[in-house]
């Protein structure tokens, strides 16, 4: 494994960007040289599967991440609803305690943008599925960092959601395609970076 890990940072909100997550997980090479952070908007007031989820979904291991945590390559990391997954210096962990909602659904925003400051230049932000447009800002934010960004297909119009608005934000999009599609695309820059 590369001393300097790739940061796959990847954002989806609902039912329909729960799937697109597991799908983009399970097409990933196991084992993968880069740390991967997943934020999916869920209910805060429910306790959260998505750890076992996951887990059921790919061949990578899925761990909650804890304050201060060093990440590893070949891991997946989540936060739980009400404390937001972010990147600090040095590949640690950082997390965002958030019970009164104060960052709302702008958590992908929190991610992608940590990321872009303490990731380098190997990076890269994905949007899938969910509604709104959180996401936009931060994977604009990964594009200005150097980073490549990669958006989900979107649905047909009118339909405008975080895949559409990602797209329409800010600055060029490296890839635009399916979980599996992406999956590539992320296993190519790995594989010639």
């Amino acid at each position: 494994m590369n001393a300097s890990p790739w940061f796959v940072a990847i954002g989806a909100s609902g039912g329909d960007g729960l799937e697109d997550i597991k799908n983009l997980l399970a097409a990933l090479p196991s084992p993968i040289r880069a740390v991967i952070l997943v934020v999916l908007h869920r209910s805060w007031d429910k306790p959260s599967n998505l750890k076992f989820v996951l887990e059921r979904a790919c061949s990578h291991p899925v761990v909650i991440a804890e304050e201060g945590d060093k990440f590893h390559q070949g891991t997946v990391y989540i936060g739980e609803p009400t404390q937001h997954l972010t990147l600090a210096a040095r590949s640690i962990g950082e997390i965002v305690q958030d019970p009164d909602r104060l960052h709302g659904n702008r958590t992908v925003d929190l991610l992608f943008r940590s990321v872009a400051l303490y990731g380098n230049a190997r990076i890269i932000g994905i949007v899938l599925s969910g509604s709104l447009d959180d996401g936009s800002r931060g994977l604009a934010a990964i594009h200005e960092a150097g980073g490549l960004t990669m958006v989900l297909t979107p649905d047909q119009e009118p339909y405008r959601g975080m895949p559409r608005n990602a797209i329409n934000y800010d600055g060029p999009i490296d890839v635009i395609g399916s979980p599996q599609v992406i999956a590539a695309a992320i296993a190519d820059a790995i594989a010639n970076g």
